[in-house]
């Protein structure tokens, strides 16, 4: 991962945590019922997870109770538009932005002395079968405060009231009272510290439950695909749910999609795009066996690049230029179907997102047709950077410099 940290693309934008933040931080998450972490100094992302904690601990998902019961840490007003690099749901960094949209005030003054447990309740205690993901609708995202400062503000403003009424203001044992909680707490009369719950509308989505689960429920029917072979047998299984399920491996998924136009694909038109050149480079990369030259220069090196096609055998090729053959064969006669000439994986992955979507669900539907087929590394590294990475250690290390540069100059 060397070389992506050097080129700013791996987990770039972290915060550095240590100190008293770090003493927060353990305060948080003894709060939110997990044990502390030993580091003295590691990062955090804007959800407030950790790379370096997620790796003492042996648990990506260590701020979960479970699938059904992700919670956030927020100690710094520093997280407010930073990345979430290891999202529970497709909405995870949506919901952050609509905390800190809400109350960015109230967080810039909270953090200066304290740090805020985030809980996100959709009022799911577990999942006990794969459709209970349907019941995701409304989420309240609910606040706490680590050392009970609001509640302390209470009893402060609790002791002011008393210090008017009457004579009391003359009582030294009320005197005390103040002075000590304004030694130790300081002044917390005018502060806000009381966040009401928030509400946030889970719509379509991807989750991580089951092993992976996409719920697309905006469109002319809901859709349910798993990318889990077990999860998926089992959820067909049901006969109480009115929705369409599908595993994310099946073809028919891809059918269904653009009938409901969702999905699209215009081959005439991909064919002259950059997205489509890349996919091609990397079937060809694919197919590449006993190189003399590094990856990096087959690719970019015409010369370098009629040469190698010249040495993968027929049916390689095909997989590389078949969409350039159908077309040309589609222009001397209509006699000629897609799946006799293209690669089923390229077909799929020169789909994109139906014009007539929201900005929103266009992200998620990239986000589904990447894992579909995950041929075009660019849209791989912006909508699925997990598997961007799992994908990337087992590549050759010249076509992880290729990678570098594709992603580095489209950014």
């Amino acid at each position: 991962m060397q070389k992506l940290k050097a080129a700013n693309l791996y987990r770039s934008e972290l915060i550095l945590v240590n100190g008293k933040l770090a003493e927060r931080y353990n305060r948080c998450l003894e709060k939110l019922g997990f044990k502390p972490t030993k580091l003295k100094a590691f990062s955090i992302d804007g959800i407030g997870w950790s790379p370096e904690i997620a790796e003492e601990k042996k648990n990506v998902h260590y701020l979960n109770h479970g699938d059904a019961n992700p919670h956030a840490i927020i100690i710094t007003p520093l997280q407010k538009g930073k990345p979430v690099y290891v999202p529970n749901h497709s909405f995870d960094r949506d919901m952050m932005k609509h905390v800190f949209k809400t109350y960015a005030k109230e967080i810039n003054d909270i953090t200066r002395d304290c740090a805020i447990c985030l809980d996100f309740d959709q009022e799911i205690d577990r999942f006990y079968e794969p459709l209970d993901i349907l019941k995701y609708n409304t989420i309240t995202i609910s606040f706490s405060l680590i050392n009970n400062l609001d509640k302390i503000q209470k009893e402060q403003l609790e002791l002011v009231e008393e210090f008017k009424s009457g004579t009391n203001f003359i009582d030294e044992n009320i005197h005390v009272k103040l002075l000590e909680s304004a030694k130790k707490h300081g002044d917390l009369r005018n502060r806000v510290l009381s966040l009401e719950p928030l509400k946030f509308k889970a719509e379509s989505f991807y989750s991580k439950a089951f092993g992976g689960i996409y719920v697309l429920r905006d469109f002319i029917s809901p859709i349910v695909v798993f990318e889990d072979e077990e999860a998926h047998k089992q959820a067909i299984k049901d006969t109480i749910h009115d929705v369409l399920i599908y595993h994310i491996s099946q073809k028919e998924l891809i059918e269904k999609l653009s009938d409901h136009l969702i999905i699209t694909c215009n081959l005439i038109k991909e064919v002259k795009t950059l997205r489509y050149q890349r996919i091609k480079k990397f079937m060809f990369f694919k197919e590449l066996k006993n190189t003399e030259h590094p990856i990096k220069d087959i690719l970019e090196d015409k010369v370098f690049t009629r040469r190698y096609l010249n040495t993968i055998d027929v049916n390689a090729l095909k997989r590389v230029t078949g969409v350039e053959i159908y077309l040309e064969r589609l222009e001397r006669s209509n006699t000629y179907k897609i799946h006799d000439l293209v690669d089923i994986n390229m077909y799929h992955a020169l789909h994109k997102p139906h014009s007539s979507l929201s900005a929103k669900h266009q992200d998620l539907i990239w986000k589904l047709l990447v894992n579909i087929a995950p041929l075009d590394v660019l849209f791989l590294y912006w909508y699925d950077k997990e598997q961007f990475y799992k994908t990337y250690e087992n590549w050759d290390p010249s076509f992880q410099d290729w990678v570098i540069e594709e992603i580095s100059n489209n950014i």
